[in-house]
């Protein structure tokens, strides 16, 4: 039982330059799909829109994006808190890569050009999770709203 609960804190030691990297493309994937999802309905315009964030965002192939969008869901799945993912954010981002996030995630958020209250709610949890000034995620949020 302690093992278990210590495995929650503490990252593998000797992962490759492969796992490492796979595991934080996997959080940022996870975070984008949580956001996706935060108003209960997951529309082809917010999975495109994700999508071509991690295109973009991690220079990935359409194929790699799409596998990594599939291990994501399904982590998010039996995820049973933010922590996981926020937890790889913190320890392996930088505040620009940070920001560079959670405009990521306003952007899924505006896709259908609502924003509900759970995805902003969401957005701001993670925000705060990972340590981005309020000013910031405001500035994010007004740079990510459609006109």
């Amino acid at each position: 039982m302690i093992n278990a609960l210590k495995s929650l804190f503490v990252l593998p030691a000797g992962d490759s330059p492969e796992e490492h990297s796979h595991r934080v493309h996997l959080a940022s994937a996870a975070l984008l799909i949580e956001t996706a999802r935060a108003d209960f309905t997951q529309d082809a315009d917010e999975e495109a829109a994700l999508e071509n964030l991690l295109c973009e965002s991690l220079s990935l192939s359409r194929e790699e994006v799409h596998a990594l969008v599939e291990r994501a869901s399904n982590r998010v799945d039996s995820a049973t808190s933010l922590y996981e993912f926020t937890r790889v954010i913190n320890d392996q981002y930088g505040p620009a890569e940070k920001l560079e996030l959670i405009a990521a995630m306003w952007r899924v958020a505006y896709v259908d050009d609502n924003l509900d209250k759970y995805e902003e709610h969401l957005i701001r949890q993670v925000a705060e999770l990972i340590y981005v000034p309020h000013q910031d995620y405001i500035r994010s949020k007004l740079e990510a709203k459609p006109d």
